[in-house]
């Protein structure tokens, strides 16, 4: 059933409201043909799920939910849109749902290179606002950013033209982004010579080497900062700090290897890089709550049996 409440963005939700809704009749999160377009579902209210959310814009086009990044919440609606150029670790709230009125929404992917070089050949003004120090933002949704964003959806129904026109909806979708109200954090990443971007740079390093032990000073000379310079940015931008970032990417993937690949605890402990598993169920338990043997059980009881091969996600993305 969809149900929009907020006028006047009912109008303009509604037609994206049906076709989510539609495509994720009984699953929570559906991928899509479309590259970088994820669809997902909630249908009751659920408390904070840890989770990493890529660099994205995320909209609710019914309900609302709330990220909790630190000590801040932000929260997003049919009228407000979620985005973040960075992979940032947070928790997840579903703040409005029900089975008759679920919680629908998308997620889009954001491309940095894309972001830097409609800033360098778009003719794009600059921003009022820089965000200094921004990792995460909350935008006012338009009809100019709903457009590309509803033409991505209609692409579901007419998987033909998705490789010819997906690249050109989704470059419109960042073009908009960059004359929105938040163009600010979207250039702070994109500045090669701008602490956010060093950061960034950081953070993919440590999503390709998450096992391998972290040294921050080489770490902070990889990206050309000093040691305590790229400590106060990391932190600043991730409520975090690299070696806490670090713990959350391994516990995730461990998560992951357990659900989807069936390892068991100690297996998925050591592929992830830690030397200790009663260190590893520690730490799962204080993150996710429950021991992992507990908790995967508890994942994989909830899974469809009418969907057995649909693997599961460690955690919501959005």
């Amino acid at each position: 059933m969809v149900k929009l409440m907020n006028e006047p963005w009912s109008t303009l939700c509604e037609p994206l409201a049906q076709v989510i809704d539609r495509w994720t009749c009984g699953v929570s999160d559906a991928s899509t043909p479309v590259p970088g377009l994820m669809l997902f579902r909630r249908e009751r209210v659920l408390p904070p799920d840890y989770c990493i959310i890529p660099p994205s814009i995320v909209v609710v086009v019914q309900g609302e939910k709330q990220m909790l990044v630190g000590d801040d919440a932000f929260s997003y609606d049919p009228s407000r849109y979620l985005i973040t150029p960075l992979d940032l670790p947070a928790k997840s709230v579903v703040v409005q749902a029900s089975p008759e009125v679920p919680c629908l929404g998308l997620a889009v992917s954001l491309d940095l290179r894309t972001i830097a070089e409609l800033i360098a050949h778009g003719n794009i003004p600059l921003p009022r606002d820089r965000a200094a120090g921004a990792s995460i933002g909350i935008g006012g949704l338009t009809p100019a950013i709903l457009k590309p964003i509803g033409r991505l959806l209609e692409l579901l129904d007419e998987p033909a033209a998705i490789s010819t026109l997906a690249p050109i909806f989704l470059r419109e979708l960042h073009y908009r982004l960059l004359t929105s109200d938040q163009a600010g954090l979207l250039r702070q990443i994109a500045s090669v010579d701008g602490q956010a971007f060093k950061v960034a740079r950081a953070i993919d390093w440590l999503k390709r080497n998450y096992a391998a032990p972290l040294r921050i000073e080489e770490l902070a000379a990889i990206v050309q900062m000093s040691a305590p310079n790229f400590h106060h940015h990391f932190r600043q931008l991730t409520a975090m700090s690299p070696l806490q970032y670090q713990k959350l990417l391994r516990l995730n993937e461990a998560k992951r290897l357990m659900l989807n690949d069936r390892l068991d605890a100690a297996s998925a402990a050591f592929q992830v890089g830690y030397e200790s598993p009663s260190q590893f169920s520690r730490e799962y338990s204080r993150l996710f709550g429950a021991p992992p043997g507990r908790d995967i059980a508890m994942l994989l009881a909830a899974v469809p049996v009418t969907q057995p091969k649909r693997k599961v996600r460690p955690s919501s993305t959005v």
